[in-house]
Formats: structure tokens, sequence, C-alpha cells
């Protein structure tokens, strides 16, 4: 398994290289940060623009290979004159302190400031954002499509389906709206301010009593946290239902029943291990899109993750930044990617990595 993993992984490392050199190829030729100085009133020195983008490396009057090389390892003079390698950069102060490479996305065109802070920040607001969500999202969903399969055509079964059916159909931002509406209306009915849903956190003094600032940040990720479970629910719920009721109507569950084995353990032992095998591949890929993807969530509830820094990077025409993105956004599907093959083997038994 080991092995096979390996092999795996080093395929994925190749095309996660590629595709981020085709982002980088295609940010450079499609984003033009120079036009956004040009609109400036007043003006900036020509020469300060160049010598910032450049200092960037995004100056268009340099040749794109130079411009790749540098992006690369080669380095570039920075606006501070010293120069540093690019991406791939030797440092002697690595991973633990271990010398090695480590990754520079370059500085921002505008601010002038470090991608690698920017993006290192941000990830943690997404992961913060995303995972409760995803976690709880997956596993309702997937008790719901079991549950509803195995009830198929009652009450029960159509109540959960049309609510799923509304939640599949409902755009995303609508959806955190409404959950918008329907807090500030509870609020009114407490009379308090129980549900805070705009930012990470509060930005006035918190109330003096223990864990204050734990209880503040929980407080605003409720409400975030309840849209992106229904979102992953209504999905996954459909999904599982679907792949239950096959395996379900199989020979091997009819064969099971027809051996005197009980109806829980027919359902919950062959079944239902069967159906999740497809669900296991489905839950790692959707965790990868989830940290990119929750770009409405993040804008509505105004958290500053990666799925906002995406958006922002490509309307300020910030090319590193937008290749810092997709290079984070092709990691997650790298690392779902590998999950997949593990949850795969670990739930089919056919399946043997070697």
């Amino acid at each position: 398994m080991g092995r096979y993993l390996l092999r795996r992984l080093l395929n994925y490392v190749v095309l996660l290289f590629i595709a981020v050199s085709l982002a980088w190829l295609l940010a450079q030729t499609q984003l033009h940060p120079r036009m956004l100085f040009e609109l400036r009133n007043p003006p900036l020195d020509p020469n300060a623009v160049e010598s910032l983008l450049r200092s960037a490396n995004v100056n268009e009057n340099v040749p794109l290979l130079d411009r790749y090389l540098n992006w690369l390892y080669r380095g570039w003079p920075r606006a501070d004159g010293s120069i540093t390698g690019g991406i791939f950069r030797w440092t002697q102060e690595g991973f633990f302190g271990i010398p090695g490479f480590a990754f520079d996305w370059g500085t921002s065109v505008q601010g002038g400031g470090s991608v690698n802070e920017e993006i290192s920040r941000r990830i943690w607001v997404s992961f913060r954002l995303v995972t409760a969500g995803w976690i709880l999202g997956t596993i309702i969903g997937v008790g719901l499509g079991a549950w509803t399969a195995t009830r198929q055509y009652r009450i029960s079964d159509r109540v959960v389906t049309a609510f799923a059916l509304l939640l599949v159909a409902t755009p995303s931002y609508v959806t955190g709206e409404v959950a918008k509406m329907l807090a500030t209306w509870a609020n009114q009915k407490l009379g308090f301010q129980f549900f805070l849903f705009l930012g990470e956190r509060s930005t006035g003094t918190l109330p003096d009593y223990p864990f204050a600032e734990l209880i503040d940040r929980l407080q605003h990720m409720l409400i975030p946290t309840i849209v992106l479970t229904l979102l992953g629910m209504a999905g996954l719920s459909r999904l599982q239902r679907g792949l239950m009721l096959d395996a379900l109507h199989s020979d091997f569950v009819r064969t099971a029943r027809a051996k005197g084995l009980r109806e829980n353990k027919a359902v919950m032992k062959h079944a239902l291990r069967t159906a999740l095998i497809p669900t296991g591949t489905y839950f790692a890929f959707q965790a990868a899109a989830l940290f990119t993807g929750a770009t409405f969530t993040e804008r509505i509830f105004s958290f500053h993750g990666m799925g906002m820094y995406g958006v922002d990077t490509i309307s300020k025409q910030e090319i590193n930044g937008v290749v810092a993105v997709t290079a984070f956004g092709g990691l997650c599907y790298l690392v779902g990617a590998m999950l997949a093959d593990v949850m795969v083997a670990i739930l089919d038994p056919r399946v043997r990595l070697s």
C-alpha cells in the first residue's frame, strides 16, 4: 500500500506542478496590473511603476521565459534591492529548522506585502469556517440518505427529499441571506445578540467572563457553519439515498436476507458499506472544493478566507496571488485524491493497494 500511495503521490505532484505553471502562464498573459496604476489620479511616476512591477516579477516588458525562470528559482530583485529565490527557494531555516526548499509566492503589486503571509493567515480562516460544516454535513447527509432509502416513498422520505431538493435548488448566497434574516429575527425575540454573523469575531470590548473570546468566535461561526452543513447535507443525502437504494436491491443483500440475516445487519454491514464506496470519493473531493469554493459564504458573513482572497486577487490584477490560490486549490485536490484512494481501499475489501 505504501508503494502504491507513493506512486500516486508522485503522479499528483507532477500534475499539480503542470497545473500551477499553466495558471501562472494564464495569469501573466491575461492580467494587466500596470493598467491599475495607469488609471490612478494623479498618475504615478512611470519609472516607479516599472520598478514595482519588476520587483514583483509581473512586468510584461520582461520576456515571458525570463519571468518564468525567475518565478521558479533564479530570483528577482525586490523593491528593497535584495535578491531572493522564486517559489522554490533554498533556506537554512526550513520546516522544524531543517535546511531545505521553501515556497515563496512573491509579493503583492498593490500593497507590496508578502503573498505567503496573506495566504498563511487566510488558510486558517477557511479551515476554521469550513471544517465543522464539512464534517457535520457529511455525517448528517450520509445518515439521512441511508435512512430515507430504507423508508422509500414513506412520508418521512418525501419530506426529507423535498427539503433536500429545495436546498439544492437554492443558490448558496440566497441560503446565507435567509439564514442572516432568521438570525436577526431570533436575536430580536431573545432580546440580546446571541447569533453573531458578521466577521470572525467582535471588534469591540468583550464581556468580562471566562473564555469570552472563544465563545465570541463560536457565536460568529454558528450561522455560517449551519449554512455550510445544510448545503453539504442536501446534495450528499440525495447521492447517498440513490446509492443505498441500488445496494438494497442488489443480489448479495437479498441473499443475505434469504439466509436469515437480520434486517439491520443486512442494511448496515452489506448495503451501507457498499453504498459508502462512491461516497468516500465524493467526501474527500468535497473537502477540497469547500476550502476554495466557499466564496459566497465568506463574502456574506465577512470571513476573509481563501475563497474571498481568490476573487480579490483577480479583481485587483494580483498575478502572484492568483497563482498562490491556484496552487492551494490544487494541493487541496491532491490531498482529496489521496484520501479517496485510501478510503476506497478501506471500504472495499476487493481493492488491494500494492
